[in-house]
């Protein structure tokens, strides 16, 4: 048996049909782990000691009764065995703080995805090292440079470095008069730099989800975008249909396999549109449940099978 901390968002306000750390946390229930839980406010380090006030947790398939806590106690969260960084972004100071604290428990206790890794790969910035399947790309605060993009290219995908969940992406089209007062308005919002990409026309047809364990294909999904919606995440409305991969997808999951598993990376998620790489997720990333819904693998259990080879106790 494990003792798993998971570091996670309230979870009482997941949607547990479609909640990748839900399903994670069922799996692990039912190999009979011990689950703890806590929030990324609560975590501590202190006098080179890393705890968090953690209460035991047990979960339930059970929409409006999913979960039970324990009492809550200071924990040492050197005697777990794991502990899943399982927040969302934003990737922000406070999330880039966690990831700091969290790599001083390795390698005593494997945290995933590996925090180092984490902090090191940001989503639209680790897949710059993919150029070769990503389509044209700019990251800059430069206005010039953004109206000098979208004048040789004519439609853009205008989007926060740092963003998820397809908050704040915007598509300018050539004629576009907007541009100014966006530009102005990423200025008041966000310190860091905006990324440009060249809109790709086949994400009418989908954005594919691709999830990759330990570097390995796992299942995929495709989310296409709701009517008169140019974003395809399902927290904005995409429609999950099941597929497969075609030969360039192929092509970048194996590129890319070598080094999620050389970082660490055992959950990850990327996504394609029209052959092109546009994200590599290693945050939080989600999905699970809906490769699973369609007649995909368990994705879950994947994930699990890599954590306890990876702590030397695979279950018979």
């Amino acid at each position: 048996m494990l003792t798993v901390a998971i570091q996670m968002d309230p979870i009482e306000r997941i949607d547990i049909t479609g909640d990748s750390t839900f399903a994670l946390a069922l799996e692990a229930q039912s190999r009979g782990h011990s689950l703890l839980y806590y929030g990324p406010r609560e975590l501590t380090f202190r006098d080179g000691v890393i705890t968090a006030r953690t209460r035991p947790l047990s979960v339930r398939n059970v929409k409006g009764d999913h979960f039970a806590f324990g009492a809550s106690s200071v924990f040492d969260l050197s005697r777990a065995d794991v502990v899943l960084m399982r927040q969302d972004p934003p990737f922000d100071m406070a999330y880039i703080t966690s990831t700091h604290i969290l790599e001083r428990l390795q390698p005593g206790t494997l945290v995933v995805n590996d925090p180092v890794h984490v902090r090191n790969a940001p989503e639209k910035l680790f897949v710059t090292e993919f150029k070769a399947f990503m389509p044209p790309t700019l990251i800059t605060s430069d206005r010039e440079e953004i109206r000098s993009f979208r004048a040789e290219h004519r439609d853009i995908i205008l989007k926060p470095l740092y963003g998820n969940g397809g908050v704040g992406v915007f598509r300018v089209k050539e004629d576009d008069e907007n541009l100014g007062a966006l530009l102005e308005m990423f200025t008041q919002f966000y310190r860091e730099p905006v990324i440009v990409q060249r809109y790709v026309p086949e994400v009418r047809k989908g954005d594919k989800r691709i999830i990759l364990v330990d570097g390995a294909f796992a299942g995929a999904i495709n989310r296409v975008p709701a009517s008169g919606e140019a974003r395809s995440n399902m927290h904005v409305g995409g429609k999950p249909e099941p597929t497969t991969l075609t030969r360039r997808e192929e092509e970048i999951c194996a590129a890319l396999a070598p080094e999620l598993k050389r970082r660490g990376l055992i959950f990850t998620g990327i996504d394609v549109i029209g052959g092109y790489l546009t994200e590599i997720n290693v945050t939080s990333p989600t999905g699970i449940q809906e490769v699973k819904r369609f007649g995909g693998q368990d994705i879950a259990r994947l994930i699990w099978d890599a954590i306890e080879q990876r702590c030397g106790r695979r279950k018979s």
